[in-house]
């Protein structure tokens, strides 16, 4: 009996007053797979994360995330199983919080962490910490912390809670290229794992140099729409990323990451 799918979705829609965000979205992640997602400005990948986390809810369709289904259970309780990491959360850190503190709130679903935590929870996120590369600024306040090293601390929040899906919404925004290879180099990391504890990882971006040799698979949006899911090699071609940005494009791999050129029309 094969395993049940980490994220299952069928006919999505979701419709707010005149304006179609998601349109008739099929889409399945299983176990051991590695998902990116990619499209332009205003294709509705926000809105498909929104979706999943319980934070948009759509007009029509079913979905499921970890094997419960949506408007069936308790969302709060299930986002504790599902590591999320978005710029969107800095806002919502005090800043005189350290680092140490930002990861054990993620144990909680919380920001701003208030619930009581114990010796092997501080055990546990400084681990967190020492495997994403950020031990040292464990007791630095997160005012403090480069963008570099908030997107570390952030991964390793995510992670606090063991989730079965990690989800890592434009992580890279503000990054400068340095930081950006040492904390792509932690995600592929996350995604070579093969212990049964290693998350199933869901990346959001809009550049093809981000997506690591372990990811596996692609979904291409575009006005709401899927132009494309499925494995990797098949879904990321040129042909596909031309419709999918209406441009015209020219793809390649290089030592397994992706280059990509747009072609003068």
């Amino acid at each position: 009996m094969s395993p049940k799918p980490v994220l299952e979705i069928s006919g999505l829609h979701i419709e707010r007053g005149h304006t179609v965000i998601l349109r008739g979205v099929d889409w399945t992640v299983r176990p051991g797979e590695h998902w990116v997602i990619l499209g332009p400005n205003g294709s509705g990948k926000t809105s498909l994360l929104k979706a999943l986390t319980g934070f948009l809810s759509p007009t029509s369709g079913e979905f499921a995330v970890l094997g419960q289904r949506y408007g069936a259970s308790d969302w709060r309780e299930l986002r504790r199983h599902v590591g999320v990491v978005t710029s969107a959360f800095a806002a919502a850190i005090p800043p005189a919080e350290v680092a140490l503190e930002t990861v054990m709130s993620g144990k909680f679903a919380q920001l701003d962490l208030w619930a009581p935590v114990s010796a092997a929870d501080r055990r546990a996120a400084l681990r967190l910490l020492r495997d994403v590369g950020a031990a040292k600024i464990a007791e630095r306040e997160w005012l403090y912390l480069s963008q570099g090293e908030r997107q570390r601390v952030l991964i390793a929040r995510a992670l606090m809670a063991r989730p079965r899906l990690l989800i890592l919404d434009e992580p890279c925004a503000g990054l400068d290229p340095v930081a950006r290879e040492h904390f792509l180099s932690v995600v592929q990391g996350l995604a070579v794992r093969r212990d049964r504890s290693a998350p199933a990882i869901v990346l959001v971006t809009h550049h093809v140099e981000e997506i690591m040799p372990a990811f596996t698979h692609a979904l291409l949006l575009r006005n709401g729409g899927v132009v494309a899911a499925g494995e990797i090699e098949r879904v990321l071609v040129g042909t596909k990323l031309a419709e999918t940005f209406a441009a015209p494009m020219k793809l390649r791999r290089v030592d397994g990451r992706w280059q990509l050129r747009l072609l003068r029309t």
